[in-house]
């Protein structure tokens, strides 16, 4: 395996239903030995997680990581929070949008990069209802004009 290659273990697929994304950022997680054993193995949940500021440091609040099998008394609690490596002008930046305009900051993916655990965190602004009517519309739309053009080139 390439180390350059990115392994993309767990996605928000929740998030991008529920939230436009404006900007991404990539932080990194400081994590424990069976915690990172245990992302290795795809046992993450991003569902319902979010990104909150707490003395100008950001932490993953919700983000489930199960127990490593083998991991005994070194397991950690899976939703504990997980404190964000990012850059202090980033965290800063960050805040303050989401201060200003209500917006929210959102795990969308945790991948592996290089040997070190990723996330991809999310500046993101809630969709409406109409606006997810509207989305599922558009999907639909594109799945019947796919279609048709399949039959019609048999």
């Amino acid at each position: 395996m390439n180390r350059e290659e990115i392994q993309v273990v767990a996605r928000n697929k929740k998030a991008y239903h529920d939230y436009f994304v404006l900007e991404t950022y990539e932080a990194g997680l400081e994590l424990y030995g069976t915690e990172i054993k245990s992302v290795r193995a795809g046992r993450v949940n991003l569902k319902d997680s979010f990104c909150s500021v707490d003395d100008g440091e950001m932490f993953a609040i919700g983000m489930h990581i199960s127990h490593y099998e083998q991991g005994n008394i070194f397991n950690r609690d899976p939703l504990r929070k997980k404190r964000l490596l990012l850059h202090k002008k980033e965290i800063m930046k960050l805040f303050g949008e989401s201060q200003q305009q209500g917006l929210s900051i959102i795990p969308l993916s945790i991948y592996i990069k290089k040997g070190k655990a990723k996330l991809e965190i999310g500046l993101c602004k809630g969709k409406k209802l109409y606006d997810k009517r509207a989305v599922q519309a558009k999907k639909d739309s594109d799945r019947a004009i796919e279609r048709t053009l399949k039959e019609n080139y048999r």
